[in-house]
């Protein structure tokens, strides 16, 4: 790629059109659905009503079928399945780790397909979802991002992600019980840090985490949501006013020349541009403080001097870093940083009194981890001579 070759997606907003035919009630916003409701014959005075008898049987009850939706009349019902589908994205595929994560290969119109991953932990339990099919982004570290992008999911196929799992953990709520009565959430809390740049495809994460965070539906606060971006400033804004979630920043380095090679979003909006949009998100979206992540690459922005770089840069900004050990892929172009060297790194850090966590990789014996997503059937598709190439063999 030459150095002045495109390598970011503009930032638009495409306005989205209900498809024809049956409309899938699945990702519709409560005003959308009121808006599809009485375009089937719904009285508006009926209208509102009706909005949270549906929703409540989508996401809180976890129902697929209208004819169990028992509070609303047997024609009432006729007619919804008449002109409504309820449908979600397929499992292809699961893949369950030595250490119990889960990886689902999810498949969506067209035949594409995405990852998801579920992380099971003592207190809580993390669904990482994807946003777009590939990437643009080109972070030279990353698997996924050798992925070219293929298009944006619907918020029907993000919020899908999360039925999907809530399905194969059996965590639908049974008649009569009361969410948490149960016992403690499996699915706890989300981060948009699978496949693709959420900030690139922001209304509909935004609709998708909406009706996640709905208090009649499957309630999961914003602070137990997550979203991940590489840096898409003029975003960021919007996203602290219109979705209020926690932020993490894919930062990964200490100056902007190694940051251009590392995350090519740089380019566009550098390190000082990005720091400045990051001072003022905490303010707005009532944040106690922004995840820096940073990937541990071995002789690349693992020295002492790239942590007290980092210090300065997050002077000002209420901040705790997670550093990652780089999970390693056929091919990658970069080894993970020595366990002492990832240690002595942290320290730095939280002697300047910044939270440090070192992230344990999770799912690696599954191509789980984090920056190891990639649709199965994209590596099939390869030849063995690129495999062998990709492998060093």
């Amino acid at each position: 790629m030459t150095a002045d070759a495109p390598i970011t997606q503009d930032v638009v907003t495409i306005p989205r059109k209900l498809p024809e035919g049956p409309v899938n009630l699945i990702g519709l916003t409560r005003e959308q659905l009121r808006e599809a409701l009485i375009a089937a014959g719904t009285k508006e005075k009926q209208a509102k009503m009706r909005v949270n008898q549906i929703w409540q049987w989508l996401y809180h009850w976890g129902v697929r079928d209208f004819a169990q939706m028992t509070n609303l009349a047997k024609d009432y019902r006729a007619m919804l399945a008449q002109k409504f589908v309820i449908e979600l994205p397929e499992i292809v595929s699961r893949q369950v780790s030595e250490d119990g994560t889960r990886k689902y290969l999810v498949k969506i119109a067209g035949g594409h397909e995405v990852e998801t991953v579920y992380i099971p932990e003592t207190d809580r339990g993390t669904l990482c979802i994807s946003s777009q099919v590939g990437c643009t982004l080109t972070c030279s570290f990353c698997h996924t991002g050798t992925q070219k992008l293929v298009r944006n999911l619907t918020p029907a196929e993000i919020i899908g992600q999360v039925m999907l799992a809530r399905d194969d953990l059996g965590e639908w709520p049974e008649p009569g019980v009361g969410t948490g009565e149960s016992g403690p959430r499996l699915l706890s809390n989300i981060v948009l840090m699978g496949m693709g740049e959420p900030l690139y495809n922001f209304e509909n994460v935004r609709d998708a985490m909406k009706i996640a965070m709905d208090g009649e539906g499957i309630a999961l606060g914003r602070r137990r949501i997550t979203l991940s971006t590489s840096g898409v400033v003029p975003e960021i804004a919007r996203t602290a006013q219109e979705i209020g979630c926690l932020l993490a920043v894919s930062f990964h380095a200490t100056t902007n020349e190694t940051r251009d090679i590392l995350v090519p979003i740089n380019k566009r909006w550098n390190i000082d541009t990005l720091l400045e949009a990051l001072r003022e998100y905490p303010k707005v979206s009532n944040s106690e403080r922004i995840t820096f992540e940073y990937v541990m690459l071995d002789g690349v922005n693992d020295t002492d001097e790239d942590a007290h770089r980092l210090v300065k840069l997050l002077d000002g900004i209420p901040a705790k870093v997670n550093l990652i050990p780089f999970n390693e892929w056929p091919g990658a172009p970069y080894k993970r940083s020595s366990n002492n060297r990832i240690r002595a790194f942290a320290t730095i850090l939280m002697q300047a009194g910044y939270a440090s966590p070192i992230r344990t990789p999770r799912g690696e014996d599954i191509m789980a981890a984090c920056g190891q997503l990639k649709s199965a059937t994209e590596r099939a598709r390869k030849s063995r001579k690129q495999i062998e190439a990709e492998a060093g063999l």
